[in-house]
């Protein structure tokens, strides 16, 4: 894709240039809903690093788990999944990938043991794939918070706000 046609390509064309799809919105572990439109907005339930239903990774970033280690560069990968399931969750409630006009907030949990400080960097691996796809429009504001433990055990987790296009 030329820079032309990446500055006038949809999110859902980026999304395929990159190789990538939505996946199926991940099931609620508990009682809430994966995404909730307000006016403009749309707010997504924490997302994990899902694939086909299942966590591939589990275990603090910077800690052996199972025989091996989970770098910051594999929890970077891990917050591009939480993200693509994020982006899954907010379109379903927008009306499709392309219903989505920008991202305002983003906030990621990283599981990390307690000498680690680059969440940061892991949490990088949402927000750049966030303006890859969305451009200017994808830069949000950021939190990027170590905890103990999270959901299942996973290494990293993801939320996100998104504006909705205003004619939809």
């Amino acid at each position: 894709m030329t820079p032309a046609d990446a500055a006038a390509a949809t999110p859902s064309q980026r999304l395929a240039a990159l190789g990538l799809a939505l996946p199926a919105v991940p099931v609620p572990a508990g009682a809430y809903v994966p995404a909730r439109r307000h006016g403009d907005l749309v707010w997504t339930a924490g997302q994990l690093p899902l694939v086909d239903g299942t966590l591939t990774d589990h275990g603090p970033v910077g800690a052996v788990v199972d025989g091996g280690l989970i770098t910051p560069e594999r929890a970077a990968e891990l917050a591009r999944v939480c993200a693509l399931n994020a982006l899954a969750a907010a379109a379903a409630v927008a009306g499709g990938l392309d219903a989505i006009s920008g991202i305002v907030k983003v906030v990621g949990f990283v599981s990390s043991v307690r000498a680690f400080t680059g969440q940061p960097a892991v949490v990088n691996g949402a927000s750049e794939l966030l303006a890859a796809l969305f451009g200017e429009a994808g830069r949000h504001a950021r939190s990027a918070v170590g905890v103990a433990v999270l959901p299942l055990g996973a290494p990293v987790e993801i939320e996100l706000v998104a504006t909705i296009c205003s004619n939809i």
